[in-house]
């Protein structure tokens, strides 16, 4: 990530935040790098196991070319889609976790490594989200393929059936 972009989606990223200073302040002096947001503003999050979430960020990728900002845990156990304000309280599905209004999420400094969580794909500034509608049809794929997996076929839907989406959306 160039400077100019780490900038710019520092810049968008505070804009969330209710004190921006404070913000910045955090990513600057807290030993982890990291700084709490809230969710529900200018974005919410989907947490997707990252059995799931790899693929269907895979699928993301090939579908649009350029997927939204993705975060990872350190051990990749979840991936956090960002996705269009509201989506997480129309979501309804299995093994999805949720962080909209009222929610916070912990937020790396872009372009920087911390020991807790990464970005996967860092914010650009522009605003640019996933479309939920698209990771949804990512996960059912991601969750086909892994049904069918080294074994093959198993002819029905497995533990990553992800089950429904946003709702009314289908």
């Amino acid at each position: 990530m160039t400077d100019a972009g780490a900038k710019s989606a520092v810049e968008w990223l505070v804009s969330a935040a209710p004190e921006p200073e404070s913000c910045r302040w955090e990513w600057e002096r807290n030993p982890l790098g990291v700084s709490l947001l809230p969710a529900g503003r200018l974005w919410d999050v989907l947490i997707l196991p990252g059995e799931l979430g790899r693929p269907a960020l895979d699928v993301v990728t090939r579908i649009t070319g350029r997927p939204g900002p993705v975060l990872a845990d350190v051990t990749d156990a979840r991936l956090g889609f960002f996705v269009p304000p509201g989506t997480a309280a129309r979501w309804v599905g299995t093994g999805v976790r949720s962080a909209g209004r009222g929610t916070w999420i912990v937020v790396p400094y872009p372009g920087r490594s911390t020991g807790a969580v990464r970005w996967l794909v860092p914010p650009d500034g522009s605003g640019w989200l996933t479309d939920p509608v698209v990771l949804e049809l990512a996960m059912h794929e991601a969750a086909a393929h892994l049904a069918d997996g080294p074994g093959g076929p198993t002819g029905a839907a497995g533990p990553a059936d992800t089950g429904g989406g946003p709702a009314g959306g289908e």
